[in-house]
């Protein structure tokens, strides 16, 4: 969650505090027989207890769920840079593997980032026949088919259960 996300959920939740702390001393000040303005606080309105009861747990209730979302919204972020330094690295070891050039290992980002071959053409400064022969050259090292095969490489990888976070699965033996 970005910072201004943030900025405006405590403003929201500080006004909300500010209100109820209003109305709490108004209650307060109620009890005490006190005027606000020449008005006597009882002439605010019926049920004032309920209401600041009703304010109170909004405002607690409010500042949890703020909490618990901000939390939330901190560990979805963390996890998400962990996925993205794991692919770098799992990127990396096949590109390694497979012995791709400089050239070779910027074209396949670019293909497993969708782009068509003219789109990585206009990018690298070379001919779209430049890089259907990389493109060619990264399939047959890679040992895949196509852009589809080659993508699904580094999915199976991302999700193979050494990389997923978590308790590991028990394998059953049959006796």
């Amino acid at each position: 969650m970005n910072n201004k996300k943030k900025i405006a959920l405590w403003v929201i939740a500080a006004l909300q505090f500010n209100a109820t702390l209003y109305f709490v001393l108004l209650f307060a000040l109620e009890g005490q027989g006190l005027t606000l303005f020449g008005t006597p606080l009882t002439d605010l309105g019926p049920n004032n207890g309920v209401q600041v009861v009703g304010l109170i747990l909004g405002v607690v209730l409010g500042w949890m769920a703020l909490r618990m979302s901000l939390q939330r919204a901190e560990r979805a972020e963390t996890a998400l840079r962990h996925c993205t330094v794991q692919f770098a690295d799992v990127l990396e070891e096949h590109f390694r593997d497979w012995h791709l050039t400089p050239a070779e290992r910027d074209v396949a980002v670019f293909l497993i980032k969708g782009l068509n071959t003219r789109a990585i053409a206009e990018m690298r400064g070379t001919s779209e026949g430049t890089i259907k022969a990389q493109t060619n050259a990264i399939n047959r090292k890679a040992g895949v088919a196509g852009r589809a095969q080659l993508l699904s490489l580094f999915i199976e990888d991302l999700m193979d259960d050494a990389l997923m976070p978590g308790p590991k699965p028990q394998l059953s033996q049959a006796a």
